[in-house]
């Protein structure tokens, strides 16, 4: 039996290629996409994944949602790696479809309608899952789980010195998220950065005729460039893609027991992924972060299932 899976986004390339990897996977049933502001504004985030999903024609259409900015969002956005529309320049024409739902009501909706069946994997910022938790906590016991893409356990962050990006868009909602008495796993940026993608990676695409291959072969030849004149590497991460793998095969992953809380207000720490390791600590170890990957499986498993996307998608 299928997965369910709320996948809350904002995509973003990297993102944007974990929906097309979740959308035709069979093991995942994806009941929602909810967007927020992160790596393009809120109303962008919802129009690409619309756009998307138009497009790639899947074979359930899921409900989207509709997320808005936090209350102190930064001034800040991930436009120069990925684009003007967050999709490397993919032109997608613009959905209009009125009154999209919020994202914490589609989330809240979703949960309440499969109770302790649904897992949310979060890609972005927390936002609309805090937002869904403070309108109505009952949801809190009724999650399967709680995945998370994120955070920067040693501290060596890629938006400031510190912090990663999604926890520094949103550290408040973060926090409250991976303090919240559910289930949950962190994906941090120090593992993720270990699945990289080489040019090889192009040539294993699916062809360019089919939907899902055409908006791949567009949007990575766009990150690879981005890549390589704005950091000097010639390799990639795709970060919402490890988030799918790990949904995916679990078993590839490593993983021990923490508390963890996210630094929400210093100056040069906003956002700041604190692990509490001391041995003797009065605190509940009850976030699984995961802490090694089989890195060349994950990586045959993202071709795997981008090609079977591509023949999915003729």
């Amino acid at each position: 039996m299928s997965r369910k899976v709320i996948i809350d986004c904002d995509p973003g390339i990297d993102d944007a290629i974990a929906l097309i990897i979740a959308l035709f996977d069979p093991r995942l049933d994806v009941v929602a996409v909810t967007t927020s502001a992160g790596t393009v504004p809120a109303d962008q985030s919802a129009q690409n994944v619309q756009s998307l999903i138009e497009k790639l024609d899947p074979p359930r259409f899921p409900r989207v949602g509709l997320g808005t900015d936090p209350e102190d969002a930064p001034v800040l956005d991930e436009a120069e790696l990925h684009g003007a529309d967050g999709l490397g320049n993919l032109g997608l024409s613009r959905i209009d479809r009125q009154h999209l739902m919020p994202s914490e009501k589609l989330i809240i909706d979703r949960i309440k309608s499969d109770p302790g069946r649904v897992t949310i994997l979060c890609l972005g910022p927390l936002t609309g899952i805090s937002r869904a938790m403070q309108r109505d906590p009952s949801i809190i016991s009724q999650i399967d789980r709680i995945v998370v893409v994120g955070g920067a356990v040693p501290g060596h962050g890629d938006i400031t010195a510190a912090a990663e990006f999604n926890m520094y868009f949103d550290p408040a909602s973060a926090n409250r998220v991976l303090r919240s008495p559910t289930t949950k796993s962190l994906l941090p940026l120090e593992i993720v950065q270990q699945v990289r993608f080489d040019l090889d990676l192009i040539a294993s695409l699916p062809l360019k005729y089919t939907r899902a291959g055409g908006l791949l072969h567009t949007m990575l030849s766009h990150m690879f460039r981005s890549y390589r004149q704005l950091r000097g590497m010639e390799a990639i991460v795709l970060k919402g893609v490890v988030g799918v793998a790990y949904l995916l095969e679990p078993e590839l992953f490593q993983c021990d027991q923490h508390s963890v809380a996210v630094e929400e207000q210093g100056d040069v720490t906003r956002g700041a992924t604190i692990v509490d390791r001391r041995p003797h600590a009065a605190v509940s170890r009850d976030l699984e972060i995961v802490s090694g990957v089989d890195t060349q499986s994950v990586r045959d498993l993202v071709v795997r299932a981008l090609r079977y996307a591509g023949q999915s998608s003729e």
